[in-house]
This record gives structure tokens, C-alpha cells and sequence, in this order.
């Protein structure tokens, strides 16, 4: 069942059966370049049972992209919890299949998981996390009406990786 749907996309939990889709994204070398590089079989174990536990914990986390013309798992797309310059923030985060990229996807299902963090979660502010040197999903955050807001350096496999942290406030009057 679809936690979201836009004019392409449906978005919903991913479950055990998408392990081939998510091999597919994390593990290829290219679009895993901000992460610096693919990860290995068990690195997308943890991948899924963190989303999984995501769900069971916060009730949202990183979901399957699918295509709703085929069913096709093209990505994942979702709100979570992460610590960005030492605050706990919610994030949007988008990360797709190369075959899918510049195709519009990253932004629609971005879009649609800033609707639910407004709408649903209530959130005053939603944060995209981009290491500086991923001028693509730099993109898809301004697209989305986010501005630079602080760089930080975050920590990850053993890198010291720069970030921007990008945000959007909620729209209206209760803006905080």
C-alpha cells in the first residue's frame, strides 16, 4: 500500500523483496560517489533494517520509489531523523537508480515527502543533507525551495565529508 503517490511515483515501505532494487542503487560505484563508494552486501542489509526499524520507531523513514506505470523500484525518498551540526532534524532524502536520473523523479518524490513532513509530521523546518561536492542533489534541494543554510562536516566511513545543510521552513503563518 502506497504511503504516497504523485502523478508518476508511488512511495512505500520497502520491505525484505526489495534487496535486488537496493543492490542495484547501492551498490553501483557512480551513484554511490557522495557515499564514497558502493557498499558491500552487508552494508545494504543494514541499509534495509534500518529503514525498516524507521518505520516500526518513528512511523516514516527512507521508502521504495516506485514507477507507478510499471511497479519498477527506481529509488528511495523519505523523511528522516538525522543530526545535522549537532541538532536532531528531520531530512528529506533522495537517492535513485542512475538509469533514473534527470528525469525529474529526485524532485517530485522530494516534493511530496515535504508535503507529508509539513502536513503530517508538522514539522516547522525540513533539512537535505548534501555533501558539497553533489551538485545534483544540490539542485534537487533548491528546486525544492530549500536554501543553504550552515555547512558542517559529517563522518562516514571513515571520511571527513563537508556538507551543506539545506532547508525549507513551513509555508504560512506558523513558519518557525
Amino acid at each position: 500500500m502506497p504511503v504516497l503517490t504523485t502523478a508518476h511515483l508511488s512511495l512505500r515501505e520497502m520491505t525484505r523483496d526489495d534487496m535486488p532494487a537496493l543492490r542495484a542503487i547501492l551498490q553501483d560505484p557512480e551513484t554511490m560517489v557522495a557515499y564514497e563508494g558502493a557498499l558491500a552486501d552487508s552494508e545494504v542489509g543494514a541499509w534495509l533494517t534500518k529503514n525498516l526499524t524507521r518505520y516500526a520507531t518513528d512511523g516514516f523513514g527512507l521508502w521504495a520509489v516506485e514507477l507507478r506505470s510499471s511497479g519498477e523500484v527506481i529509488g528511495q525518498c523519505g523523511i528522516t531523523w538525522q543530526e545535522i551540526a549537532g541538532e536532531r532534524v528531520l531530512e528529506v532524502g533522495y537517492l535513485f537508480n542512475r538509469a533514473h536520473w534527470h528525469l525529474g523523479y529526485a524532485t517530485e518524490a522530494a516534493a511530496a515527502c515535504l508535503d507529508y513532513a509539513f502536513e503530517t509530521l508538522l514539522a516547522h523546518r525540513v533539512y537535505a543533507q548534501v555533501r558539497d561536492t553533489n551538485t545534483a542533489s544540490a539542485r534537487v534541494a533548491e528546486r525544492l525551495g530549500m536554501t543553504a543554510r550552515t555547512r558542517f562536516v559529517k563522518h562516514y566511513r571513515g571520511v571527513e565529508m563537508p556538507h551543506i545543510a539545506f532547508a525549507i521552513d513551513r509555508p504560512g503563518p506558523e513558519a518557525g
